[in-house]
């Protein structure tokens, strides 16, 4: 019974990532869906394309709250349903997974750094603002939200060995910055042609 709870924990944060809040925000509004226009990447930086920047910013409230709720929840149902910490380690990888493939979106999703942020937040503030910092930092320094992405997913598995209480979540941790970093293979190609647009350019 116990090893049905967290697999069916798993499952419920996989299905609670698949909900798309660029696709779901852009529809509400009328707009077009960010897969069909700028980058592809059905998430804020590409919705900020449209030129629309209260959705881009529901779309990167909506995607960090998945990834906080997700975990905290689990965090929070822990002791109530023998969750071990392994499971919360799962669950916040498989409500990145859902963001990233989600099964409600024909398994299109975006590149996962707002969720992976929430993520972080509710597994170790720290780590977080940490990450935070970081993007601030090297977006408002080089307005490439690409590169700020990139090197705040770089610092997060370094800041979580520190700073998490289980060996369990910075494996997590390492594994959500591989898939943010696989997700970011286009920009990384963009980035090292000198081609990667700047933050707030309008959708082709």
């Amino acid at each position: 019974m116990l090893m049905l709870l967290n697999l069916l924990a798993v499952a419920a944060a996989y299905l609670i990532g698949s909900l798309s809040f660029a696709v779901i925000v852009s529809k509400f509004y009328g707009m077009a869906d960010p897969r069909s226009y700028g980058s592809g990447n059905p998430g804020a930086t590409n919705v900020l394309r449209s030129g629309k920047k209260k959705a881009a910013a529901l779309t990167l409230l909506g995607d960090a709250l998945k990834g906080l709720v997700a975990v905290l929840l689990a965090r929070a149902l822990q002791d109530t349903l023998g969750l071990s910490d392994a499971t919360i380690a799962a669950v916040a990888v498989a409500v990145l997974v859902g963001h990233m493939w989600p099964v409600f979106f024909g398994f299109k999703g975006g590149k996962g750094v707002a969720t992976a942020l929430g993520v972080l937040l509710a597994l170790s503030w720290p780590v977080a603002l940490i990450c935070a910092l970081v993007w601030l930092v090297m977006a408002f320094g080089f307005k490439v939200s690409s590169l700020a992405a990139l090197a705040a997913t770089l610092v997060s598995p370094i800041a979580a060995y520190f700073l998490m209480p289980h060996g369990s979540w910075v494996m997590a941790t390492l594994i959500i910055a591989l898939l943010v970093l696989y997700r970011h293979q286009s920009n990384i190609k963009n980035l090292l042609g000198g081609k990667e647009g700047k933050i707030g350019g309008k959708a082709e």
